[in-house]
């Protein structure tokens, strides 16, 4: 597509080939800071490249924002985790605004992250760093004694995560103090919380000029294995409640532009608490559940936000409107094999003969054994689905859980 010189040059930070694509088919002048490994693939097919190793920050850091300032680029976009900071550290010299990188390590370390959430006003669990096992078992007893728990209750869970991996990665529920023995020493540091009882979703959120240009609410049938968009008509209710706390994100984060995803609990008696925010992509192909329902490809969305040569014209105008502009429903399921040995991929009749079913990423097992998962693995492929009823899509997403597709 033709590029517009007036408008921004923009730095996709990682590899990911649908961004590439989307960068491909928009007006913005793009460059792919990638892995070396990507080099020759991006010589073969004439894609913008700066290879670029992204370690630990260290004292060559900057060298790659002052690459990228002598090309002229106006911003660069995180699309993983592991850039987030890099953008950061990137975007604090390219927009001469220090303050961006600061900004960035709240968004990647998940205690400090809880912590400005509190000083912002926002409710979140109870929550502790944890150095070693000790501190893990001295929690869980806390924890319990203040939910008033007796001799013989049994106990509530909490949760144990990564401070600066992407979600589910290294997440796992303790509830016993022998549960604590099975943690590897390699894992801590980690971060403790309480457990939330309620309703998990997740939200995509396009800012402009510290403002909502679009909000998506995504609806997790069940954590780490299906979603859909937009939500159900009974989450879609909490939609002002959501937006006021997106806005109190903003506010508290100190955010201008970007995407945001962060996750919520909604409890039984409609309190809102916060969980986490990621300033990147979300997982589990939601930008591509979103193309299917609302036409406009996400990652461009991701790009005209953080252009600082966008207009506001330019961004309401790309954006459809929330919900009502949406034709139906999109979900994806995450397979993982139900079985310890499998030898073949079988795709289950009634999955392609249903008329939700729209295609998957399946593939045949490359090992015959299925390594055992600690804590949230990374699932073999994903499903996808359309349709237009929430309720018949949510009960096909978790219907999914029952069957095999790796025999």
């Amino acid at each position: 597509m033709k590029k517009d010189p007036n408008k921004g040059y923009i730095a996709l930070l990682g590899w990911s080939l649908n961004a590439i694509e989307a960068a491909e088919n928009f007006d913005r002048r793009y460059v792919v800071v990638a892995p070396d490994w990507a080099e020759e693939y991006c010589e073969k097919h004439d894609i913008p490249h700066v290879s670029w190793n992204f370690e630990r920050l260290n004292d060559r850091s900057m060298e790659i924002a002052e690459t990228l300032k002598e090309m002229g680029v106006d911003v660069a976009i995180p699309l993983f985790e592991e850039t987030v900071e890099w953008a950061g550290a990137i975007n604090s010299l390219l927009l001469d605004n220090p303050r961006l990188y600061g900004q960035s390590l709240l968004l990647r370390d998940k205690a400090l992250m809880k912590r400005r959430a509190q000083l912002g006003g926002i409710r979140v669990g109870i929550f502790e760093e944890a150095h070693d096992k000790g501190d893990v078992i001295r929690f869980l007893k806390r924890v319990n004694q203040t939910l008033l728990k007796l001799d013989g209750d049994p106990n509530d869970p909490i949760h144990l995560k990564a401070f600066d991996k992407a979600g589910c990665l290294g997440h796992r529920v303790i509830r016993t103090p022998d549960e604590v023995d099975t943690i590897p020493e390699e894992e801590f540091p980690v971060l403790m919380e309480s457990h939330l009882d309620g309703w998990e979703f997740a939200v995509e959120a396009w800012i402009h000029n510290g403002k909502i240009a679009f909000l998506n609410i995504s609806e997790y049938v069940t954590l780490g294995y299906s979603v859909f968009v937009p939500a159900s008509p009974e989450l879609e209710k909490y939609r002002p409640q959501i937006t006021a706390q997106i806005e109190k994100l903003i506010k508290a984060f100190d955010i201008e532009f970007g995407l945001i995803h962060p996750e919520y609990f909604v409890t039984s008696d409609g309190e809102m608490y916060f969980g986490e925010v990621a300033y990147r992509p979300p997982g589990f192909k939601v930008f591509e559940l979103l193309e299917r329902v609302y036409g406009f490809n996400a990652y461009q969305a991701s790009m005209l936000v953080f252009d600082p040569k966008s207009t506001p014209e330019e961004v309401s105008a790309f954006f459809p409107k929330e919900v009502v502009d949406a034709e139906g429903y999109a979900g994806c399921f995450g397979v993982y094999p139900r079985r310890r040995v499998v030898s073949k991929l079988e795709i289950p009749e009634e999955v392609e003969d249903d008329p939700y079913f729209e295609s998957h990423e399946l593939t045949p097992p490359m090992e015959e054994t299925v390594t055992k998962r600690t804590a949230f693995g990374t699932h073999w492929g994903l499903i996808y689905f359309k349709g237009d009823e929430a309720a018949r899509m949510k009960e096909l997403l978790k219907h999914m859980e029952e069957l095999d597709f790796y025999v």
